[in-house]
């Protein structure tokens, strides 16, 4: 299975300009360029307003996403539209043929750009989720580090990074850069640490 973009890029100026617009109503900042190509890392994930968030900072940039949400979601008319927002539906329970649809197509050289919440939950958590990580080291695709800040009403794209074997390494290239980042509710915010950092080297 093939996904494409869900909206004709006939579409884009529209998008970009909706988006623009909605960011200054509520004034909000973007910042950065938006990426092309991808597994872009959305954080700190706090409030159900982070996915509407992001895609007016990407549709402002020219770009609709992928994005993973649990197939729970895809029921009735949601479904249709979550399909239209660029939503991919997960079985969360058993992710790997999703996962693996999503590989072979990163590596097809068409331009590609999957957008994960690495905290996985909008509480606060012990550690993030290691998904985007592990898929851009299969595919060899880089991780774009994308933001919220609410107290500073900023949001948008920062550094690229390239997997690495050395989790840790890597890991620390992400603290650093979501160091002063909040979120939307900052008391809710998980510190950027994966499991696989505390496992025996």
């Amino acid at each position: 299975m093939r996904w494409t973009p869900a909206i004709p890029e006939e579409d884009t100026p529209m998008r970009a300009a909706l988006a623009r617009a909605v960011l200054r109503a509520a004034r909000w900042t973007a910042v950065g360029d938006v990426p092309r190509t991808g597994i872009l890392v959305g954080a700190p994930h706090t409030s159900n307003w982070d996915f509407v968030m992001m895609l007016l900072v990407m549709w402002r940039g020219g770009v609709t996403p992928r994005v993973l949400i649990k197939q729970e979601l895809f029921r009735g008319p949601l479904g249709w539209l979550l399909q239209r927002l660029g939503g991919i539906p997960l079985d969360r329970d058993h992710p790997g043929e999703v996962v693996r649809r999503l590989v072979r197509e990163a590596r097809s050289g068409e331009p590609f750009l999957l957008i994960l919440a690495a905290e996985g939950t909008r509480e606060k958590g012990e550690y993030w989720k290691s998904g985007f990580w592990r898929i851009a080291r299969s595919a060899r695709l880089p991780i774009a580090l994308a933001f919220i800040d609410g107290p500073s009403r900023t949001a948008g794209f920062g550094p690229t990074i390239t997997a690495t074997p050395d989790v840790r390494h890597d890991m620390d290239l992400v603290r650093e850069f979501y160091r002063d980042k909040r979120g939307i509710h900052p008391e809710r915010r998980t510190e950027p640490r994966l499991r696989e950092e505390d496992r025996p080297a």
